[in-house]
């Protein structure tokens, strides 16, 4: 068994997201949530226009498709900040959020794992 506290990591938590997320979410979407969540926790909130211009995980219209996943099961919003009703935010809801502390949980199992 390998005790590298990272691989025993990315076990635990594939495991988590096929349990959380299911079969409904593809990896595109996943590291787009991903994404949206640091961008959030930077203050620096990506607009729904940076994330369709994401080049390297899709086409526009393949991100714009994505972000309708993401948003129709919950896992984010898009909101308006200030009078410009143009701009829209995507920002991670509290299903994410939930959904990242248990990835948190698997960190530290799997550093305890991997120290024993």
């Amino acid at each position: 068994m390998n005790s590298n506290p990272y691989i025993q990591f990315l076990k635990l938590s594939q495991a988590l997201t096929q349990k959380e997320v299911g079969q409904d979410l593809d990896t595109v979407c996943v590291k787009l949530l991903e994404l949206i969540t640091i961008s959030n926790a930077k203050d620096e909130a990506l607009t729904l226009s940076q994330a369709m211009g994401m080049s390297l995980m899709g086409s526009p219209a393949t991100m714009h498709r994505k972000i309708d996943i993401l948003r129709k099961q919950g896992w984010i919003d898009l909101v308006h900040e200030g009078e410009d009703r143009r701009t829209k935010y995507l920002v991670p809801t509290a299903k994410t959020y939930k959904y990242f502390e248990s990835l948190s949980k698997v960190m530290s199992k799997a550093w305890v794992k991997a120290k024993a």
